[in-house]
């Protein structure tokens, strides 16, 4: 067993480790990742995702990745090849081919035969209103369907002309027959299958009607060989069903399901159908807005791998619920980033600086350090020049007690470069600053100066050597804690009006002309940044995303 293994022992690989000291389980542990194709997978995915293929790794076991592909109607290639690339970039190996739900549809309608023949399932006419009349209610038990008892002929020929075409959408369904007056719901005769005449993105127009999630997934799992189902908390009322299902017919084998809490994180949304409609109503710009919590909004923000995978162990698998504070994982960004993001100098809102004293004709090549606590990331070179920018928020004419930026008449270091001491302050017609005129001490590159003492250090560009671009801040996407817990108010009123401010016009380092794209910039004093690819080639300049503060500021005043 790995370090890592080791590191996230969790409820699941106790329960695995005593089965097999029991003897309980043997052979090979078989888990697997069977994400739904309807959207895009999101941070709650992250978890299961470390969790499966971690408990397979743990114990020398395999897991595949699957795709519950039930229902063609909200399905698409698009949302498979964006699973499949996040499951890759977050480091995991599926093993074999990918997997189909549709790939066992043949089978699945075998075993909805086997279940009519057996006297288990019947065709049924009710409508929906119907049905949800006939359901009941926690409280009170359901009543039979008319339908319930058809013979198994008359259910076998109606099943048969679903399959072939002969019935519109939603005239019939196929439902299992347990038990309607069952405490679960879900044993209430649940459907098995209904009519849909949609392509489906795998197998086309070959079928007309499709399985039930709920009937599909148990079987999928047992015609894989899994041993270990690991599910969300929301699927342990269902555990009964899936089980019911591969006790009443023919399946090579019945995993063993585990349910764990799923991951509930503040001031966010995980419900894809929520985060659907931000998409499609333009809340967002699409799935992957570094907004969303969705794991390619995350990787465009910014956030790495590690850093996931990190913020999945510390959070833990459990069976208890709650929610997990957003500060947990922009700490968990910050650590990773911290040691190997390199150091760079932005000015987010530009002032001009003019240095009276510097020669007009005189350039100087600075060197600084790429990471200032890691000598082997290399050095690298700025331009000092007789213009430079300062950020507007550096300077304030008429400064708040303890100020330790520049003000007139007081002194500050730039970053790496000379001290300067502000002494001028240019208007212009409507009154705004546009210069500061200030002279820098010559004598002060790398050593303190003489006789009086700086105000503070502040980052710089050269004015004349340096490369436009523009930022994203990036903030988080709902003011409120709890986005959706008040079912009387639209959870997008909730929506954080500062979750993105655009600065056009920042000016970065020369260095960055061509930015690296494989991990955030520490723009020194400001944050971690990161170069949107997708931007930065329609703006023909470099755009970057905020992926993150320097420190938790939220709620306490940027």
């Amino acid at each position: 067993m790995s370090a890592e293994s080791k590191k996230a022992h969790n409820f699941i690989q106790s329960l695995i480790e005593d089965a097999i000291a029991k003897g309980e389980h043997t052979g090979k542990v078989v888990t697997r990742f069977p994400p739904e194709p309807n959207g895009y997978l999101h941070i709650g995915h992250a978890k299961s995702i470390c969790l499966n293929f971690g408990i397979a790794e743990t114990f020398d076991g395999v897991c595949t990745l699957r795709f519950d592909d039930t229902n063609p109607e909200k399905e698409s290639q698009e949302y498979i090849d964006a699973i499949k690339q996040d499951v890759h970039w977050l480091g995991y190996e599926w093993a074999g081919e990918v997997r189909y739900a549709s790939d066992y549809f043949d089978a699945i309608y075998d075993f909805a035969v086997e279940l009519i023949e057996r006297g288990k399932a019947y065709v049924c006419a009710l409508t929906a209103d119907q049905m949800a009349e006939y359901r009941g209610t926690l409280k009170e038990p359901g009543q039979n369907s008319p339908y319930r008892d058809r013979p198994v002929d008359e259910n076998l020929k109606l099943f048969r002309d679903m399959r072939d075409g002969k019935f519109q959408n939603g005239e019939l369904v196929l439902r299992a027959k347990i038990d309607m007056a069952s405490p679960n719901i879900n044993m209430r005769d649940p459907i098995l299958y209904r009519i849909r005449y949609a392509d489906h993105h795998q197998t086309g127009d070959k079928w007309c009607i499709y399985p039930m999630y709920d009937f599909t997934h148990p079987i999928s799992d047992a015609m894989e060989g899994i041993t270990h189902s690991l599910c969300t908390l929301e699927f342990e009322d269902h555990r009964p069903l899936y089980d019911w299902v591969l006790e009443n017919i023919s399946a090579p084998c019945q995993p063993r399901q585990i349910e764990f809490a799923r991951l509930n994180l503040n001031y966010t949304i995980t419900s894809k159908r929520k985060l659907r409609r931000l998409v499609d109503e333009g809340f967002v710009d699409g799935w992957n807005d570094p907004r969303m919590p969705t794991i390619s909004g995350l990787r465009r923000r910014g956030y790495t791998p590690d850093s996931i995978r990190t913020f999945c162990d510390m959070i833990g698998v459990n069976k208890a619920g709650g929610t997990v504070d957003m500060g947990m994982l922009e700490h968990a960004i910050r650590e990773d980033l911290n040691t190997r993001a390199p150091r760079a100098m932005c000015v987010m809102r530009p002032l001009k600086v003019t240095l009276t004293n510097y020669p007009e004709d005189k350039t100087e090549t600075l060197v600084l350090p790429v990471h200032p606590q890691n000598p082997d990331m290399g050095e690298r070179e700025v331009t000092w020049t007789r213009t430079l920018f300062i950020d507007r928020e550096d300077f304030a004419e008429e400064p708040p007690r303890k100020w330790k930026r520049l003000a007139p008449d007081q002194a500050v270091r730039l970053r790496g470069g000379y001290v300067m001491t502000c002494r001028e302050v240019i208007r212009d017609d409507s009154g705004e600053i546009v210069e500061l005129k200030c002279e820098y001490d010559p004598n002060t590159l790398g050593v303190n100066p003489e006789g009086y003492k700086p105000n503070g250090v502040v980052h710089w560009v050269s004015a004349t050597d340096s490369i436009e671009t523009d930022i994203n801040q990036y903030d988080r996407l709902f003011n409120h804690e709890s986005p959706d817990s008040d079912k009387e108010t639209d959870f997008v009123e909730s929506i954080n009006p500062d979750s993105l401010v655009v600065l056009k016009g920042a000016r970065v380092e020369k260095s960055l002309a061509t930015p690296r794209t494989d991990l955030p910039y520490q723009f020194e004093r400001e944050g971690y940044f990161f170069c949107d690819q997708e931007l930065t080639a329609a703006a023909g300049r470099p755009v970057f995303n905020r992926t993150v503060t320097l420190r938790d500021s939220w709620g306490k005043g940027k």
